[in-house]
C-alpha cells in the first residue's frame, strides 16, 4: 500500500533533505525510522527537496510498504525513532498512483527575515537577518514583477539540475510584523536557490540600492551574475503543497502551514 505523511523539520540539524553517504539528512533519518516500524526497507519521495539549513513546516512525502500498521503507528511509532529535529504530523493511506512530487499542483515557501541593526540570538538558525531598514512598499512593488510565467535563470543556482528555468509564480507577498519581514511565495515549482535569490534581490530593492523595476530587468537579462547574492538558508521554510481534492488528503489537499511567528 502507499502512504502519505506530513513532515516538519528544523533544517539546521541536517545536511539537507536528499540522502547522502554521511547519513545526516532528513530523508535518511525518516527512512531509518519508517523502516523500523515497517520491518522492511522503506524509501520515501518528497514534494520538494530542501537544502542544508532550510526548514519545513509542511513537507509531504509518500512511500510504499507491504506492512499493515495502524495510521497512528506510522506517526507516533515513527516519531519515537526520529531525532527531535524532525517529526511526522499525520499519515494517510493514498491511491497507488499518488505521487508526492508529480501530483503537486503548487509548492509554497516562506522566508522570515529579522530586520534589525543587531543580530538575533534566540532565533539564530531560524530567521534570516538584515541590519539596515527595509521599506515594505518598495519590496511589494518589486515582488509584483515576479508574478506570472518567467524564465527565472537570474534567480537560479549554477548547480541547479532543473530541465527548464521557466516557472509560474502564483504568489509573491511581503508583509512586516514588527522587526520581522515575511516573504510568501507559491509556484508550480521552484529552481534551486530561487527563493533565497528572490529574497536577496528584494532586499536590495527594500534598502534602496535598486529600484523596484530592477526585478523586471533581472528577469529579462536571465543573468545570475547581475542579481543579488544568495540569501542565508536559515530563514527559509518549505511551507506546504497543494494537491487536487481527489487524492483525499487532509485539508482538502491544500496542505499549507499557517503563519506562526516567534515571540519577540
Amino acid at each position: 500500500m502507499r502512504l502519505a505523511l506530513r513532515v516538519e523539520y528544523f533544517g539546521g540539524a541536517f545536511r539537507g533533505w536528499q540522502s547522502q553517504a554521511c547519513g545526516n539528512t532528513v530523508q535518511d533519518a525518516l527512512q531509518r525510522a519508517l523502516s523500523e516500524i515497517a520491518g522492511e526497507r522503506v524509501t520515501v519521495v518528497c514534494a520538494g527537496r530542501t537544502d542544508a539549513g532550510v526548514h519545513a513546516l509542511a513537507q509531504v512525502v509518500h512511500f510504499d510498504t507491504s506492512a499493515q500498521r495502524p495510521l497512528g503507528a506510522w506517526v507516533r511509532g515513527t516519531n519515537s525513532h526520529l531525532p527531535q529535529a524532525v517529526a511526522v504530523r499525520w499519515a494517510q493511506e493514498v491511491a497507488p498512483d499518488f505521487h508526492a512530487r508529480f501530483s503537486a499542483l503548487s509548492r509554497s515557501y516562506r522566508y522570515v527575515l529579522y530586520d534589525s541593526s543587531v543580530r538575533p540570538a534566540l532565533d539564530a538558525g531560524r530567521v534570516g537577518w538584515f541590519h539596515r531598514p527595509l521599506y515594505l512598499e518598495t519590496m511589494r512593488a518589486g515582488a509584483e514583477y515576479l508574478l506570472g510565467e518567467h524564465d527565472f535563470s537570474a534567480f537560479r543556482a549554477a548547480e541547479c539540475q532543473a530541465r527548464s528555468p521557466v516557472k509560474v509564480l502564483h504568489q509573491a507577498q511581503v508583509a512586516r510584523h514588527g522587526e520581522l519581514v515575511v516573504f510568501e511565495f507559491r509556484a508550480n515549482a521552484f529552481l534551486q536557490h530561487m527563493v533565497r535569490n528572490m529574497v536577496g534581490a528584494l532586499v536590495y530593492v527594500g534598502n534602496g540600492r535598486q529600484p523596484p523595476d530592477w526585478i523586471a530587468a533581472l528577469l529579462r537579462s536571465r543573468d545570475r551574475g547581475l542579481a543579488a547574492p544568495t540569501f542565508a538558508a536559515a530563514g527559509l521554510y518549505f511551507a506546504g503543497v497543494e494537491y487536487e481534492a481527489r487524492w483525499r488528503l487532509p485539508d482538502n489537499g491544500r496542505i499549507i502551514a499557517p503563519l506562526v511567528l516567534p515571540p519577540r
